[in-house]
């Protein structure tokens, strides 16, 4: 089978803007969640997120004119993506070539990009003239015209990044746009990952982007008991719900001969994949983990690695009581009693939605380049049905190089990734 190899990556989330600094603010047990900025919600139940500090549109894009045409999820689709590939030197290498060698370069060379398929966001441009109209849909559609944003379709499309980092950086290749909630980033590396081993690219721009920090998720979240209060604490005994966060992640992978041809700096491999879903509804999860397990088995039968051969563990860890249960009963179920050190960053970086995947691949990936597991720092006490997983509040040393990394989602999507990083 062909080596799939990692040559960039990068993340940007509330806890940084590079996975360095992201690892090292969890190592050092900062959180990111603090009280929501992007508008006022003193008198909401959650009154926390884990939003991007500082956030400059325009700086991170380095093109102030492009945020008329995208969203605050697309900017970070677009940064995380470009500052993968700037790591891979991928630009510069194709621009060298030149002629009809840059050309098939350019046409080997491919994107796929796991978004959230749009947000209730997108629809507030109607909200004044609702307003204003009251119950008549004539005035409605009468003086719509006159103040929707001409531009507002193409902001809301869901395929933006993958539609302007390819125009950016000329990857003309195989591309494609994944939206299936939560997993989305981890289907749009896998999917990355098959393109090279068929033969249908040379190198692929793997992206997870989201930004689900606005009021109307909040409040449907809230409803259905999905969201904490302050403070998001994974297979802990005083877990109570999730905390939202905002950003992206991306994976430059290519194959060996094409990294080797252009002597770039091999950064660790993907080793395999897997999917599975439970399907029993939109908010049902098994109790005992099945979809978790069988996508976890179907990584390890791709990379061709047994249980042991694992070094870390990334769990979804969302700090909701039946998804952290179910959850630790899946690695038990794998594992047992030879179970890897496990851990989890939304207690920090809080719940992307459709980045999330990606995100903790990029963040777990750096750390197991350091070789250290970070602690989850909100961790005090096993919730009862969680006993028995390998989690501590400290950071430790990774049994190995190898990091799994789950993803979870809403209908029981379950995802799974296996990476080693470079000796």
């Amino acid at each position: 089978m062909t080596r799939v190899v990692i040559t960039g990556y990068s993340a940007i989330c509330g806890s940084g803007t590079t996975p360095a600094e992201i690892v090292d603010a969890l190592v050092s047990g900062q959180s990111a969640v603090a009280p929501i900025g992007a508008w006022d919600a003193s008198g909401w139940a959650c009154k926390v997120a884990s939003e991007l500090k500082d956030y400059n549109g325009g700086k991170l894009l380095g093109d102030r004119k492009l945020l008329k045409l995208v969203r605050r999820s697309d900017v970070f689709g677009i940064y995380a993506g470009s500052q993968a590939i700037e790591q891979a030197g991928l630009t510069p290498w194709r621009e060298a070539l030149g002629g009809a060698d840059g050309v098939t370069y350019a046409d080997q060379t491919g994107c796929f990009v796991g978004s959230g398929g749009g947000a209730f966001e997108v629809n507030y441009d109607f909200f004044p003239l609702m307003a204003e109209t009251g119950d008549s849909l004539n005035a409605f559609g009468r003086e719509l015209p006159n103040m929707v944003n001409p531009m507002w379709l193409l902001r809301s499309l869901p395929n933006n990044v993958l539609c302007h980092v390819s125009i950016r950086h000329q990857l003309k290749g195989t591309n494609g746009c994944v939206t299936n909630h939560t997993t989305s980033g981890i289907l749009a590396m896998i999917e990355s990952a098959w393109a090279l081993r068929e033969g249908d690219a040379d190198r692929m721009v793997a992206i997870g982007h989201d930004a689900p920090i606005e009021p109307q998720t909040m409040h449907y979240l809230d409803r259905v008991g999905l969201l904490g209060r302050d403070v998001l604490r994974p297979f802990d005994a005083r877990h109570n719900g999730c905390i939202l966060g905002e950003g992206a992640g991306s994976f430059v992978l290519e194959t060996e001969a094409s990294a080797r041809e252009r002597g770039a700096t091999i950064l660790g491999e993907y080793l395999g994949g897997g999917d599975a879903a439970e399907g029993e509804g939109i908010f049902a999860i098994r109790d005992d983990g099945d979809g978790l397990v069988r996508a976890i088995r179907a990584a390890l039968d791709d990379a061709g690695l047994a249980p042991a051969d694992v070094g870390m563990v990334v769990a979804h860890g969302n700090g909701t009581e039946q998804s952290d249960a179910s959850e630790a009963r899946a690695l038990h179920t794998v594992f047992g009693s030879q179970m890897p050190p496990v851990t989890a960053f939304k207690w920090a970086v809080g719940h992307p939605f459709a980045a999330s995947g990606m995100l903790d691949a990029a963040i777990g990936f750096e750390a197991a380049r350091r070789g250290v597991v970070p602690g989850i720092a909100t961790f005090s006490e096993l919730a009862p049905a969680c006993v028995g997983l390998n989690v501590t509040a400290e950071s430790r040393p990774a049994r190995g190089n190898v990091v799994l990394v789950l993803c979870r989602g809403f209908a029981g999507t379950n995802g799974a990734l296996l990476l080693r990083a470079a000796s």
